[in-house]
């Protein structure tokens, strides 16, 4: 019985041993357990605090994208509006041009209106002259020189009367305008025939 009694006491003081041991490791999960709880609020917190972050990441995504929608918008507004100014400012060049065109036309009309103003000027004071010089002629012109030609031996004073007349011809004819020349004609070239 002793052998017992050792042996029942070796085996209580091996189960309060192991039962130490179980105690032990109990309070040791227990402490883990606590950890881990503890770990898991923490993870639950910042799992809430990431959903509220990844909440207000989507809702700025969202604006972002409502900001990009209207600089696009914005984009295709200036686009379009670039091109309609593209577009006037291509027809006011062609205006321009045709007003530049326009206007070297009606330039080089002038100079030559105020090139023929110039020759009928010139023409008309020729024109004058020579008839200032016929009626002077015609005022000097008596009945004596009128006796003179009409005598038939007294052919100088025919030629004489006649080659005045002809001067005076030539002089009216040099002067007078002709719409499309630019320069007077030559007297011998495109005299008419008498």
């Amino acid at each position: 019985m002793r052998t017992e009694l050792r042996s029942v006491t070796q085996q209580l003081q091996q189960l309060q041993s192991e039962r130490a041991q179980l105690n032990a490791a109990k309070s040791t999960a227990e402490a883990q357990r606590d950890a881990a709880q503890k770990e898991i609020e923490q993870l639950r917190g910042q799992g809430k605090q990431l959903q509220q972050k990844l909440e207000a990441a989507q809702t700025e995504a969202g604006k972002l994208d409502q900001v990009r929608e209207a600089a696009r918008e914005q984009v295709a507004a200036s686009q379009a509006h670039a091109a309609q100014v593209r577009g006037a400012y291509d027809e006011l060049l062609g205006m321009a041009r045709a007003s530049e065109a326009r206007r070297n036309s009606l330039e080089t009309a002038l100079k030559a209106s105020e090139g023929l103003l110039t020759m009928c000027a010139s023409k008309n004071a020729d024109m004058y002259a020579a008839g200032k010089e016929l009626l002077a002629a015609y005022e000097s012109f008596g009945t004596g020189d009128m006796l003179k030609i009409r005598q038939p031996f007294a052919g100088k004073a025919r030629v004489l009367f006649d080659e005045q007349a002809q001067a005076y011809g030539d002089k009216l004819y040099d002067a007078q305008f002709i719409r499309d020349a630019r320069q007077p004609p030559a007297a011998a070239e495109s005299r008419p025939a008498d």
